[in-house]
């Protein structure tokens, strides 16, 4: 856990959680969401450019020239392009700070060195888990071939070391509940 403390002046702290497909990050996501209803704590949705899914992310959907228009507006804080698909999160992430409201965003491993630049006082939290459970995760959720499911397990070793200032790690190898919990007490901190 980092050093967290905040004067009632001070602004919320930015919680940037990434992590490989697969390791539980949007399950974790809505544990820590459920969990932190009546608490200063707000989750930020992502603007995506693919549709909404029943069972996915609870994203906001743009098309390509919404998602542009949004762009050229600056009404993002952060936005990427990853998996042919535009991603963004609102400026309306500093409002929410600015109240002393802890923020909580989905974000993406490849963007993490520009959302530090962007926001140095960021706390990014890995979600972690073992590469034989995360094979068996990819497997059951029936998403992928093999082949893509192995270049899935390649890319979140290559992520392995990752390292940015705050980062914090949580391993999700066991039930989600000692996981969420220990989500949700980060959190709840402040900085």
């Amino acid at each position: 856990m980092p050093n967290i403390t905040q004067s009632s002046h001070s602004k919320g702290s930015l919680f940037y959680v990434i992590g490989a497909s697969g390791v539980g990050k949007d399950s974790l996501l809505h544990y820590a969401r459920q969990k932190l209803a009546s608490d200063p704590v707000v989750f930020a949705h992502r603007y995506i450019t693919r549709p909404v899914e029943l069972n996915g992310e609870n994203h906001v959907q743009l098309s390509s020239q919404e998602f542009a228009t949004r762009l050229k507006h600056g009404c993002f804080k952060f936005h990427w392009h990853s998996h042919e698909l535009d991603y963004g999160i609102g400026t309306e992430v500093d409002s929410w700070l600015n109240q002393g409201l802890n923020v909580v965003m989905n974000g993406s491993r490849g963007y993490l060195n520009q959302a530090v630049a962007n926001h140095p006082g960021l706390v990014p939290v890995l979600i972690q888990v073992n590469l034989n459970l995360l094979r068996e995760r990819l497997l059951k959720r029936g998403r992928e071939t093999p082949a893509q499911i192995e270049k899935r397990i390649q890319r979140a070793q290559d992520f392995t070391g990752l390292q940015a200032p705050n980062m914090q790690v949580i391993e999700n190898n066991t039930e989600l509940a000692l996981a969420g919990d220990e989500l949700v007490k980060l959190l709840k901190s402040q900085g």
